[in-house]
């Protein structure tokens, strides 16, 4: 998992990590002659971290290997809501692994292979235990298929709610930040660990699926019907969805990509939410002349009627609305701040949820932003009147805690920051900045401090310490820029 795994040399006979010091990677400490490349040193077998190492979720993830991809082929029945399928995981080992964890929370596995070898497995609360045939040297590819099923349910953070797989009346939808993919497929479950997703979904026939990406070819027999579904850019963990249920499909093609917008069958074609998603391909093409080309290879948005879904997730290429952002009136702003995380939370993920602000600052700038381009508001408006309300000065933007990711100071004085920086260093620089960042990180993971540094060589090596230490880290009111 990149800068998150654990990597191990040989010094002197004795297994010891980087961090620990004491001898010099590459060389042999005792003879100082060069060391043999890895390929020829015998492997030194050791179990994967039984988490991703982020310092707010330390037990989120796991450690040892890097996905690339999850190829999942299941089956819903909603009239008992088991769950039951295959999924194929390709991945790579960053250490010599002896076992590893995959997260799969309230679902048992009846079959794991590695490699098409019979593997051991064990379930240790939310997580299953792999244990392969035998060890995996680093740097090597290798797939696990797990066959599993059960009856999948939410997970729960006291401070943050309800995440992953919720049971409807005709169906389930998924959904949740900062962990909900493990309640329905097992996945390395943090954002540092992006990956290629594709779906094959079998309901009764009647049912509609909705998923992230590209829709593939559809299939019916027996009574059932298999929705297929692929997002070939890599994508975090937490940002997949699926929606199943009774829904109205709209599928048209918006800048040669598909673009799919659904709501439930219940609601009126012409009601506030049909009205407000139906403007997504308007409001892309808006923030793409802000940040820079849309990302990926397809688009559009589901609203989701439920009263447990109150908020709206950047669910990657199709967000997820909850109809309560639409009771009564239309409400494009938060299909604006969900389309914006296509840029930047979902192509420009994040290494650490520390850094959430990345995510939602960004949004609520976009928000902002298209505000402005209706007319509404300006942006020095809606920074204004933010500044003018706000009142807890005392949590951080950059460091907001584990039980603050959702806080306003992550959102609204996140925003608040991008406008500050944009005084600091004028329109044009931060301009370019905005599709700078985008491009440079395109389907990467990113941190505040590269952003910082993003800043300063945008605004011609200015230091600007002092600004993001007031707006991201102090704990009082900064000035008015």
């Amino acid at each position: 998992m990149g800068e998150l795994s654990v990597k191990w040399v040989v010094c002197a006979g004795l297994v010891a990590t980087l961090a620990v010091g004491g001898c010099t990677a590459g060389r042999d400490s005792t003879t100082d002659r060069p060391s043999a490349p890895a390929s020829q040193r015998a492997p030194h077998f050791t179990p994967g971290a039984a988490g991703a190492g982020d310092p707010y979720f330390p037990t989120y993830g796991n450690g040892g290997y890097d996905v690339a991809g999850y190829d999942l082929a299941l089956r819903f029945d909603p009239a008992t809501g088991k769950l039951a399928g295959t999924a194929t995981i390709t991945a790579t080992a960053t250490q010599d692994l002896s076992r590893f964890n995959l997260d799969l929370a309230h679902l048992a596995a009846s079959e794991v292979r590695v490699d098409g070898r019979p593997a051991t497995s064990r379930a240790e609360g939310n997580e299953l235990v792999v244990t392969p045939a035998a060890g995996i040297v680093q740097g090597r590819p290798f797939t696990v298929v797990v066959r599993y099923g059960g009856v999948p349910e939410p997970l729960n953070n006291e401070a943050l709610g309800k995440g992953g797989w919720f049971r409807t009346d005709d169906g389930a939808f998924a959904l949740g930040q900062p962990e909900s993919a493990s309640t329905w497929f097992p996945v390395n479950d943090h954002p540092s660990d992006k990956a290629t997703f594709r779906l094959a979904m079998t309901v009764p026939d009647g049912l509609e699926v909705l998923s992230n990406g590209v829709p593939g070819r559809r299939a019916s027999t027996a009574g059932w019907t298999t929705w297929a579904w692929a997002e070939n850019t890599p994508m975090a963990s937490y940002l997949a969805t699926v929606v199943i249920g009774q829904y109205r499909i709209t599928t048209t093609t918006h800048a040669g990509k598909p673009m799919i917008l659904a709501v439930p069958e219940s609601m009126p074609a012409g009601s506030p939410a049909a009205k407000s998603i139906a403007r997504t391909g308007e409001i892309t093409d808006f923030l793409a002349s802000q940040f820079g080309p849309y990302p990926f290879d397809a688009n559009g948005g589901v609203v989701v009627a439920d009263d447990r879904l109150d908020y709206a997730l950047e669910t990657q290429t199709r967000p997820v609305y909850g109809d309560t952002f639409f009771s009564g009136s239309e409400d494009t702003g938060v299909v604006a701040h969900e389309l914006g995380h296509q840029w930047y939370g979902d192509s420009l993920a994040l290494h650490r949820w520390q850094d959430i602000w990345l995510n939602e600052g960004f949004a609520t700038y976009a928000d902002w932003l298209w505000q402005e381009h209706e007319g509404k508001r300006t942006v020095a408006q809606s920074f204004d009147g933010t500044y003018a309300k706000f009142t807890d000065w005392s949590e951080p933007t950059g460091k907001p805690g584990p039980d603050g990711i959702f806080d306003p100071a992550v959102y609204e004085r996140g925003a608040m920051t991008l406008y500050a920086l944009r005084r600091e260093i004028g329109d044009a620089a931060f301009a370019g900045l905005l599709k700078s960042w985008a491009a440079q990180h395109r389907d990467g993971n990113v941190t505040t401090d590269e952003f910082i540094a993003a800043a300063q060589q945008a605004s011609g090596g200015r230091d600007l310490g002092p600004l993001f230490q007031a707006w991201l880290f102090g704990t009082t009111k900064p000035p008015r820029p």
